[in-house]
C-alpha cells in the first residue's frame, strides 16, 4: 500500500501544512486501485486535490470527531452534493458513534437527513474490510471517543494513533507494524495534562517496544519544533524515523 500525508500539523492548520490527513493506497486482486482516508481535518480537502481525486476516494476512516481530525467532512460534503457531474454516490464514513449527528450540526443542518444522502455512517465496531483493506480500530486514551487504526493490506501492516495518551492499548495497535504513523504534540520537559497527547519520547516507546518497522511522527502543533518531537523519538527508538511533511509517499 501507498501513504500520503495530506495534512499533518497538530491541533489546528499549520503554516506549512493543513491538519490531520492521510491518503493510503492499494489494488485489488483485480488490479483496481483503491483510496481511503484516515481523518479528514480542517484544511485537508484543498490539499488533498495535490494527490487524489477527491471523488476517487472509496471510504473515510475517522479516528474521533476533533475538529483537526473531522472537520473538512463539511467541505467533502458540499464537492459530492453539488458537484458539476451531479449528486455523487453516498461513501462509507467510519467513526465514532456520534458521528453522523456531529457532522450534521458542524454544517448547521438537521440532523435528519443531516449528510446521510452523501455518507453512509458507520460505528466502529470491530474490523472492517474496504477493498484490499482490512482496519482494526483500537480505542485509546483521549477526552472524546478515538481509535488508533491498524490498517492492512496482503503482509504490510500500518498503525495510526490518531491522538491518544500514553496507553498500553499502542504496543497492541503497532505490534510489527512496516510503519508507525505516530502523534507526537507534547514535549517531555512541559508538564502535560494526562490521558490526551504522545510526546516523542512516548512514541519512540511504543515503537520499540512493538518492534516497527520504520516510526513516522505526526501531529506536532505549530507552536512546538517539529525537530524537539524527532530528537525525543530517536533517543528512545533506533530504528529508522522522520517527521512526517506534506506531500510525503511512503511504500509499505
Amino acid at each position: 500500500m501507498r501513504l500520503t500525508i495530506v495534512g499533518c500539523s497538530g491541533s489546528y492548520p499549520g503554516p506549512e501544512a493543513p491538519a490531520s490527513c492521510y491518503l493510503l493506497e492499494a489494488d485489488d486482486a483485480g488490479g483496481r486501485t483503491w483510496r481511503v482516508l484516515l481523518d479528514l481535518g480542517n484544511g485537508a480537502l484543498g490539499a488533498l486535490h495535490r494527490y487524489a481525486d477527491p471523488l476517487a476516494v472509496d471510504a473515510v476512516l475517522l479516528s474521533h470527531l476533533h475538529a483537526d481530525h473531522c472537520l473538512d467532512l463539511c467541505g467533502y460534503y458540499v464537492l459530492r452534493k453539488y458537484h458539476p457531474r451531479g449528486p455523487q454516490p453516498r461513501i462509507p464514513v467510519w467513526g465514532p458513534a456520534t458521528t453522523a449527528d456531529r457532522m450534521a450540526r458542524a454544517y448547521d443542518l438537521p440532523t435528519d437527513p443531516g449528510m446521510h444522502h452523501e455518507f453512509d455512517f458507520r460505528v466502529w465496531d470491530g474490523p472492517v474490510d474496504v477493498g484490499p483493506f482490512t482496519v482494526t480500530p483500537v480505542p485509546v486514551a483521549h477526552p472524546v471517543p478515538a481509535y488508533g487504526l491498524r490498517v492492512a493490506v496482503g503482509g504490510a501492516t500500518l498503525a495510526y494513533t490518531g491522538d491518544t495518551g500514553p496507553t498500553d492499548a499502542l504496543d497492541d495497535l503497532a505490534r510489527d507494524a512496516d510503519l508507525l504513523l505516530a502523534e507526537a504534540s507534547f514535549r517531555s520537559v512541559d508538564d502535560n495534562p494526562p490521558d490526551l497527547h504522545l510526546t516523542g519520547a512516548d512514541s519512540g516507546g511504543v515503537a520499540k517496544r512493538a518492534d516497527v518497522g520504520r516510526l513516522v511522527l505526526t501531529h506536532v502543533p505549530p507552536w512546538h519544533d517539529p525537530e524537539e518531537a524527532l530528537a525525543e523519538a530517536v533517543a528512545v527508538f533506533d530504528g529508522p524515523t522522520e517527521l512526517a511533511r506534506p506531500g510525503a509517499v511512503y511504500e509499505i
